[in-house]
């Protein structure tokens, strides 16, 4: 793919049959992926905590497709209670998963805590989803060519894993930490892929990020005002997360953003992370220091394991287990 090549949802392949998940489904980038998958044929879940929202984006949707396959599901990222729940009920309906959209995200927001204790941020955008998709990587890696796909963001260059206050408990700067977030997304994504090929499975784990994007993630920041002036549509902010989701040409590993002003506006294109990024020892160490704090094992990744689905009951169980050491 070349940077000049305008790429837009009408060369998104046709989706039947497929069935994909967008948490955050209900707004922003996340309703336009949804939005465009669903348009294309895809039997959309739109994953949202709150589901008034959710059922009104479904809705919207269905003005413009009418034929569009939506069902609207309830998933609180900030809650492993309510992440292994929706893991359960997906797992009851569905026997395949050919697209999950990791997108939902909180941005700089004041220090606040999970339901689980974490940082809100490290906790929502980061944890949330290494859980749901831990909670889903049977049913992921069982699926012919599906994709996972991590919505990151350009914030990432300022981000470090400071594991020694993983969670904030000892200084908080909500921007660093929202840029920790998102390097954690693509170290997340990186990783996942290496130990997906390991597995020998042909799921594929990509990343992109929306570049400067006018959506409502920026409202409660300094940043806001600036939306009107310097942000591209979120239509156009989408653009890498599809093509991630749904290209052709699209391998395991790849980072795609917006191909103009530094990387802000534009069409979808492959783009380079930093190299924090890609450094595989604090990728390994941060999906070790996850499992511990999520109690989410990817057994289903481990080469000559038969694994049982985990469930509800294991994630407690595995969260109780006094050898799963915090990170403080």
């Amino acid at each position: 793919m070349t940077a000049n090549k305008k790429w837009t949802i009408q060369n998104i392949p046709d989706l039947d049959g497929k069935i994909a998940i967008v948490t955050g489904g209900n707004s922003g980038i996340g309703y336009e992926t949804a939005r465009a998958l669903a348009g294309k044929g895809a039997q959309v879940i739109i994953a949202s905590r709150n589901l008034f929202k959710a059922e009104a984006a479904a809705n919207q949707i269905r003005q413009e497709h009418p034929q569009a396959d939506l069902t609207v599901m309830e998933l609180d990222l900030a809650d492993l209670r309510s992440v292994c729940q929706f893991a359960d009920q997906f797992r009851l309906r569905y026997p395949r998963l050919d697209i999950l959209v990791n997108n939902a995200g909180v941005m700089a927001t004041p220090l606040s805590r999970t339901a689980d204790g974490f940082e809100m941020q490290i906790g929502t955008n980061h944890l949330g989803h290494f859980t749901l998709t831990g909670f889903l990587i049977d049913v992921i890696a069982r699926t012919p060519g599906a994709r996972v796909v991590t919505v990151s963001s350009f914030a990432h260059l300022i981000g470090r894993i400071n594991f020694d206050d993983l969670n904030s408990e000892k200084r908080y700067s909500r921007w660093i930490a929202y840029g920790q977030s998102k390097l954690a997304n693509l170290l997340f994504a990186y990783e996942l892929q290496c130990r997906l090929d390991q597995a020998g499975s042909t799921a594929i784990s990509v990343a992109a990020h929306p570049g400067y994007s006018s959506t409502n993630l920026q409202s409660g920041t300094e940043f806001h005002f600036l939306n009107a002036f310097l942000a591209q549509s979120q239509e156009m902010g989408a653009l890498p997360v599809l093509y991630a989701a749904t290209a052709a040409d699209v391998a395991g590993g790849d980072f795609f953003g917006p191909d103009r002003f530094f990387g802000q506006h534009g069409y979808p294109t492959r783009v380079e992370s930093s190299r924090a990024s890609h450094d595989p020892d604090t990728a390994r160490r941060l999906w070790q220091v996850s499992e511990k704090l999520t109690g989410v094992d990817y057994e289903a990744l481990k080469v000559g394991t038969n694994p049982v689905p985990q469930t509800m009951g294991d994630l407690l169980i595995n969260r109780l287990n006094p050898s799963a050491e915090g990170v403080g």
